[in-house]
């Protein structure tokens, strides 16, 4: 197999040196060149013909927003990942990267006073998101035991929806900015994400989202009352669960061990919609590298819910949605532009069929309800 190329481009030596070195090391990857700033970068791509490039954020003479729309412009279907520091700047900066284009990003290892943890932390994050981003990470079934149960044919019941749980990854930033700013504001049931990102990160991501939207959106909170018509994404580093307290329902914040090396994990939220509401779930699952969902889906299936996906042709990576079709998991795929249409429809059209149902569910979600 040809290796990956890639091109590193990082204004620190350091970190030049880390990325390639560890990048060379697997044999699926070789680092072709590096470069100190953005037009040197620009002037290598064409000599070098790179499948990928890391993009340092920070940089002199022409920084990494600047480079990244002069390589959209040139080479638009060439992956870049962002590398970028774990702080309110470098946040901000890596979502308006993502807006601009980029394909993922990796967070510079920090405070981690060895070099060998610094290069172990690069190989775990970077490593993989090269491999997706540049497709030699097959989809694989995942060895789920209980896999041919949900393939069985269910009774269905066409049950009323009273949530959406959306799980997402690589690409996920975009894909949320068009989904979540085209459910209407009279929408009847609560919305509840978790979108792989680390702190700071996912708390500025539900602020620009929630500028956009016409739903409220915010960082989930413990203990917060889930309400109709409002949206909540997992914080960074803690998983989120949905626990139902009486006649209500509300968040639950955790910093247990990482599922799918992920924390949030969506397998964690989708296990907890599905115990605390049911068959009542219309469970999502978009773009995103790795597996985190599968499991989660089922659940969400065998109580009787419904789970549809982000086709393969709209996502940036398909392998948590093409997980969750390959083991038979998605009631239907969708492109991305019609994803916020489809889950508007399934949930009016659920509860236009039970319309004599009331969600006591909510019943306590006034401000001073107990």
């Amino acid at each position: 197999m040809t290796p990956i190329r890639i091109l590193v481009v990082d204004d620190s030596v350091v970190i030049r040196k880390l990325l390639s070195d560890t990048l060379s090391a697997d044999p699926a990857l070789e680092v072709v060149g590096v470069a100190s700033d953005g037009r040197i970068a620009l002037a290598k791509i064409p000599l070098l013909n790179p499948d990928l490039v890391t993009l340092d954020i920070e940089m002199p003479v022409m920084d990494g927003l600047q480079t990244l729309a002069a390589v959209r412009k040139l080479y638009p279907k060439l992956p870049v990942i962002m590398f970028s520091t774990l702080t309110e700047h470098g946040a901000a900066a890596t979502l308006d990267a993502l807006a601009l284009g980029a394909s993922d990003y990796a967070t510079k290892p920090s405070n981690t006073g060895s070099t060998a943890i610094a290069l172990e932390r690069i190989r775990i994050e970077l490593i993989p998101k090269i491999k997706a981003l540049c497709g030699v990470a097959p989809l694989k079934l995942l060895p789920l035991a209980r896999v041919s149960a949900a393939l069985k044919v269910r009774a269905r019941s066409n049950p009323r929806i009273e949530i959406v749980a959306i799980g997402t990854s690589t690409g996920g930033p975009n894909a949320l900015a068009e989904v979540l700013p085209r459910i209407p504001n009279d929408f009847p049931v609560p919305i509840v994400v978790v979108q792989h990102m680390p702190p700071i990160f996912t708390r500025l991501l539900a602020e620009r989202l929630a500028s956009r939207a016409a739903i409220p959106i915010e960082e989930g909170s413990a203990g917060v009352i889930l309400s109709a018509g409002h949206a909540w994404i997992a914080p960074g580093n803690f998983h989120m669960k949905v626990m139902r307290v009486g006649l209500s329902c509300r968040l639950n914040l955790n910093q247990e061990p990482q599922e799918n090396s992920c924390r949030p994990a969506v397998d964690v939220l989708f296990r907890s919609v599905a115990a605390a509401y049911g068959a009542n779930v219309l469970g999502v699952v978009m773009t995103g590298m790795g597996s985190d969902g599968v499991l989660g889906a089922q659940n969400i299936r065998d109580a009787g819910g419904d789970v549809i996906i982000q086709d393969e042709a709209s996502s940036v990576v398909w392998g948590m949605p093409g997980l969750v079709y390959a083991s038979g998991l998605a009631d239907a795929a969708y492109p991305l532009d019609h994803l916020a249409t489809e889950i508007t429809r399934r949930v009016l059209q659920s509860r236009a069929s039970h319309p004599h149902l009331e969600l006591k569910t909510y019943a306590a979600s006034e401000p001073g309800a107990k």
